[in-house]
């Protein structure tokens, strides 16, 4: 499914591209073919990538220093982009803050800082592209990255929770209302991927990792490449008829989690005999 010309001269515009996720996606977007514009706000971190994608893959790489929060500095990102290549053909919403914290423990100014981000950056990128899509009725797709928990929530990173269902939100009703422009957006849901900066974050401990492990059904965290495969497969035309859908790519940790009776995975098979036994004797 993934050939080599699968975004074949496709411009990818990628936010907080220079690291972790991003980074991946970034290289596998290059791998298949595609150019791309990675944008954070670190652009020396930006420039030396870009230098090292550049001559790996052999596609032009524009690194653009962008702090997504500021509107007008979105606009700037793209006019850069649409200079050096004449078009965007994609953009992808990966620009992200987190943490843990009791939430009874965090100021407003904690709440304005991850949806000032990933909430509202997503919404000022994604209006600034779309709305230069429609005026020249290129097609387009837009690809969110959202979180397991967007959908049902948790506790412990409320910020982002509600960050990340308004993106989900988001990218429905766009899809909704954008389509009858030829505009695809689309979420993905990752389960547990580590990354050097997000992953120190959310489990800065070895004992809070362990919290976690037993979580996944699969009995593993995610790599980078199975990620980088769907967003790449989101993106292509040949999932041109997808569109407004949240894909989960977590080992099944949301499935196992929201039912009820799966905490009897703790239960030994003795256990469960001498279970049996007691209901055969009712």
């Amino acid at each position: 499914m993934f050939r080599s010309d699968l975004l074949q001269d496709k411009v990818v515009f990628v936010t907080g591209g220079g690291s972790g996720l991003g980074l991946a996606m970034t290289r596998r977007f290059l791998e298949l073919g595609a150019d791309a514009v990675i944008a954070s706000r670190r652009l020396e971190l930006l420039e030396d990538q870009a230098e090292r994608l550049a001559a790996e893959f052999g596609r032009a790489v524009l690194p653009v220093a962008l702090d997504v929060r500021d509107p007008e500095a979105v606009g700037a990102a793209f006019d850069a982009a649409f200079e050096r290549f004449g078009k965007v053909d994609a953009l992808v919403n990966n620009a992200a803050g987190n943490f843990i914290s009791p939430t009874e423990a965090l100021s407003h100014r904690a709440f304005d800082a991850v949806l000032g981000i990933v909430l509202h950056g997503s919404v000022y990128t994604t209006l600034e592209l779309g709305k230069r899509w429609i005026a020249t009725g290129a097609r387009g797709a837009v690809l969110s990255i959202a979180a397991t928990y967007a959908e049902r929530g948790s506790g412990y990173v409320v910020p982002s929770a509600v960050a990340k269902a308004g993106v989900v939100s988001l990218t429905r009703s766009l899809a909704g209302e954008w389509g009858k422009y030829g505009i695809r957006l689309n979420a993905i849901a990752p389960g547990p991927f580590p990354t050097e900066g997000a992953w120190s974050r959310l489990m800065p401990t070895p004992e809070i990792e362990r919290l976690f492990a037993d979580q996944v059904p699969l009995g593993r965290v995610g790599n980078h490449s199975e990620l980088a495969n769907l967003a790449s497969f989101l993106l292509s035309d040949e999932a041109g008829f997808i569109t407004g859908d949240l894909v989960y790519i977590d080992g099944g940790e949301s499935v196992y989690n929201a039912g009820e009776f799966n905490v009897l995975d703790a239960v030994t098979p003795e256990q469960w005999a001498q279970l049996a036994a007691a209901r055969a004797k009712r």
